[in-house]
Order: C-alpha cells, then sequence, then structure tokens
C-alpha cells in the first residue's frame, strides 16, 4: 500500500497516462476530490512529464502534468 504524502514520481519524470478504459472505469467510480474531467480523457495512453506534485488531505498525491491539462491521480499514471 502507498506510503501518505509520498509520491511515486518525482518531478521531470516521464509517466504515461492510462488507457481510456481505466480512465473510464476511473471517472464512474471514483468519488472523492478531484475527478476526471471530459477533457482529460484524451491524453489516454499519451507520455507525460511531471510538473508539480501535490497532495490532498490524507495523503493521496495528484499530479499535474507539463502540457497536459488537469490535476491526475497517481493510479491514473505509470512509469513512461
Amino acid at each position: 500500500m502507498p506510503t501518505p504524502y509520498e509520491a511515486q514520481f518525482p518531478v521531470g519524470t516521464v509517466i504515461r497516462i492510462a488507457d481510456r478504459n481505466e480512465l473510464e472505469r476511473f471517472q464512474r467510480e471514483w468519488k472523492f476530490h478531484h475527478p476526471l474531467t471530459v477533457d482529460q480523457l484524451e491524453f489516454a495512453g499519451e507520455l507525460a512529464t511531471v510538473g508539480e506534485i501535490g497532495f490532498y488531505h490524507g495523503g493521496d498525491p495528484v499530479y499535474s502534468l507539463k502540457d497536459v491539462h488537469g490535476v491526475w491521480h497517481e493510479v491514473c499514471l505509470s512509469a513512461g
């Protein structure tokens, strides 16, 4: 289980955004902070670079990606 307030991907890391099926599943099932927007689905499967990391209260890491719209949950990202 991930450690609260610890990000898996440091700033500058190249990551891959989950495929569209995974993003749509997350969008349906996630009921808390920073839900995925319809616009974010367009980036499915793309490579991107971590620009900033923040933490939601409770320790969930959330990411801003360079040149990619939105706030991203760690479970929607993988090593590029």
